[in-house]
């Protein structure tokens, strides 16, 4: 050892002071390097344990054999593992920044710690707020913008109006509209929010804002799922209509695109389920009361979830909200993507725009400026992709037309996201996902999937589709339900056909084994095309509502009550119209039948001055649960299926507006024919 330091000082200063920084250096350097590399949690673990190995071998060998040439004044060898040395810190620190960088990127939509939730007193425009005004506020203590922020803003106003209580939001706009109450507390994207439905499709421009108050909390997690991404999982995807860039993680949205996606790493197949927006079902959140399924995203990204879970069934792991004016940075920075845009079938809006062509308002609702595009096999930019997704009022079908096309988009997108190559292309990717894409989804389980999209390339190497796409269709049929005195154009749902989605949807996640198909039938003639789940299954009860049984007999009411489980109740009055004839009931028309267990319809009767009318009745041993055969028709159902803003609903407009949609959504669904997109 002494004779080591005795030959050091005899060393060359300047070499040694290099050799010295250059060990210090890549000490430093490999530190953080090894930071960055244990960070890739489940990418090539044993390439990344072998390039840490192979790098503190040269670490080893240049200390020694670097210090034995200074020392032996070998200064050309010295000078060349010095070169070596220097240029694998180089390496390091650089692989060390762009890991970071890529990583930090993905924080940006994983670790959205803090979210801003923002509440608005709003009134009609021509309505003149004073002390003695009536404010509508929700009940739910937990609804963060419509009762928490709001009794805040309340106390910080010194607001001192009495406040109505409603159970729901729409029920309490539609006692704003009617004027029963002056103003109305709500999410600060109201206009977003309630805009989708037909009664407050101009309600930003109908009302303003009184008071506005926000405050900045912290995010509550969300279905916390453990379940890595080298197993079966299942991710919701929601449209969120913006036109600003970036997302909050629980802010209330407009819930008019739902899909729920299960994918199976192993066999690379994914199931998609494009719920419509209209479906009639409970909201989880609002004490299970029955609305649209877009209703719940009011409340929130836990409520829509769990609104799913109990609709479906099957748990949801992860979930990804999705800007809509994000869709077109996203396609844009993958150069375009290709889909077989559908011809509109509905015959003014091809009159309007003519045969082979599709047009919707641009990004920013402009009607003025329209973004149009011809059908058929297209490379769509990113206006016309959200175009495309966005448009249902070209087509008979509506919504469900809409599904089809947001799936046909989702397809697309995943089959360009594989073909990016380049670093710069894939940053740029990045950037805009993390202000366009909020998850649940940590960092480390986005990295898992690394393996799964290594398969997926080398399928499509091989020439093979990189991934197996199941697509599904729940049918339904018209609903049309009253709701705090608002009449709805809501969808019911076949029960057998959500069975058969269900049941793929558990398939592909290995819940449950698929039914072996012991027989099968194909014509040569015919392209062969997979079945499209769900589709034609129209089995199961469905929902009724209660008639109108005004002007109706008693008998009919009778009839009505017992087939149903109603317990039913007479009242006789004075009245000069025919005797006999119902001329009140207690239950509006259109009301959900299952909600009910009783009513009383009033009946005209003759009277004289001196005589009263008869005691009320009350038909006894009525059934203590409302039974509905499978089968059995309402009096007031039609006798097919129909689909809002399709022919036939209503009776003032039974064709869809040709006008542009007002609402977006993304991704598509299953073709009516039963064929791929």
């Amino acid at each position: 050892m002494k004779v080591l330091f005795k030959k050091m000082k005899k060393a060359n200063k300047f070499a040694l002071t290099i050799y010295s920084l250059s060990v210090i250096g890549f000490l430093v350097a490999f530190g953080f390097f090894v930071k960055g590399v244990l960070s890739l949690v489940g990418i090539e673990t044993f390439l990344r344990v072998s390039l840490l190995v192979l790098f503190f071998v040269w670490f080893l060998v240049y200390f020694l054999f670097g210090l034995s040439t200074l020392l032996t004044k070998k200064f050309k060898k010295f000078t060349a593992l010095t070169f070596v040395h220097l240029l694998l810190i180089g390496v390091m620190v650089f692989a060390f920044l762009i890991i970071s960088k890529l990583y930090s990127k993905l924080e940006m939509f994983t670790n959205q710690e803090y979210t801003t939730y923002t509440t608005n007193l709003i009134a009609l425009n021509a309505t003149e707020f004073t002390s003695t005004s009536k404010i509508g506020m929700i009940s739910n203590n937990e609804d963060i913008e419509g009762y928490v922020l709001a009794n805040t803003l309340l106390n910080k106003e010194g607001l001192k109006q009495k406040i109505e209580y409603y159970d729901d939001y729409f029920t309490m706009l539609n006692a704003l509209y009617n004027k029963e109450i002056d103003a109305v507390f709500v999410s600060s994207n109201y206009p977003i929010i309630f805009g989708s439905e037909e009664v407050f499709e101009m309600i930003g421009q109908e009302t303003k804002v009184l008071y506005e108050y926000s405050e900045e909390m912290k995010t509550k997690t969300i279905t916390n799922s453990n379940k890595k991404l080298t197993e079966p999982f299942t991710v919701l995807l929601m449209g969120v209509d913006s036109e600003r860039d970036g997302l909050n993680a629980n802010a209330a949205f407009n819930g008019d695109t739902l899909m729920l996606v299960t994918f199976n790493p192993n066999t690379l197949t994914a199931t998609m389920f494009s719920i419509p927006r209209d479906t009639y079902v409970p909201i989880a959140c609002n004490n299970n009361r029955y609305h649209k399924i877009n209703s719940s995203a009011a409340y929130g990204t836990e409520c829509v979830i769990n609104t799913i879970q109990n609709l479906v069934d099957v748990k949801i792991d992860y979930y990804a909200k999705i800007n809509f004016n994000g869709v077109i940075d996203l396609v844009n920075a993958l150069g375009g993507i290709d889909v077989f845009v559908e011809q509109p079938d509905y015959s003014v809006y091809v009159k309007k725009y003519g045969e082979g062509r599709l047009c919707e308002s641009n990004s920013y609702r402009d009607m003025a400026n329209l973004v149009c595009m011809d059908t058929g096999m297209q490379h769509l930019n990113g206006e016309q992709t959200l175009a495309y997704a966005r448009n249902r009022h070209g087509f008979l079908a509506s919504d469900l037309a809409r599904n089809r096309h947001q799936q046909q988009i989702v397809e697309a997108l995943a089959k360009k996201v594989m073909n990016v190559s380049s670093f710069s292309d894939f940053e740029k990717l990045l950037d805009v996902v993390g202000k366009n894409i909020a998850t649940n989804l940590s960092t480390t389980q986005i990295l898992s999937f690394y393996q799964t999209l290594k398969n997926m390339l080398l399928q499509g190497l091989k020439g093979n589709d990189f991934i197996t796409i199941q697509k599904t269709y729940l049918e339904v049929y018209n609903l049309p339900v009253m709701v705090g005195g608002m009449r709805l154009s809501a969808l019911g749902y076949y029960e057998d056909s959500l069975q058969a989605i269900h049941d793929a949807l558990e398939v592909n996640l290995g819940i449950k084994q698929e039914a072996m198909v012991k027989t099968f039938s194909y014509d040569y003639n015919e392209e062969y095309s997979s079945p499209i789940i769900g589709k034609g299954i129209k089995g199961g009860t469905k929902e009724a509502v209660v008639p109108n049984f005004i002007g109706k007999t008693i008998g009919e009411v009778e009839s009505w009550a017992s087939s149903h489980g109603i317990t039913l109740s007479k009242s006789f009055v004075c009245s000069d119209g025919i005797p006999g004839i119902i001329s009140n009931q207690s239950v509006s028309a259109g009301t959900l039948t299952r909600s009910i267990s009783s009513i009383v319809i009033s009946i005209n009767q003759v009277c004289t001055d001196t005589e009263p009318p008869n005691n009320e009745e009350t038909l006894p041993n009525q059934p203590e649960k409302p039974t509905t055969p499978p089968g059995d028709k309402d009096p007031e159902e039609p006798d097919e299926p129909l689909i809002p803003g399709g022919p036939g609903e209503g009776e003032e407009n039974n064709q869809p507006d040709p006008t542009p949609d007002p609402d977006p959504v993304i991704p598509g669904g299953p073709d009516d024919n039963g064929s791929e997109d």
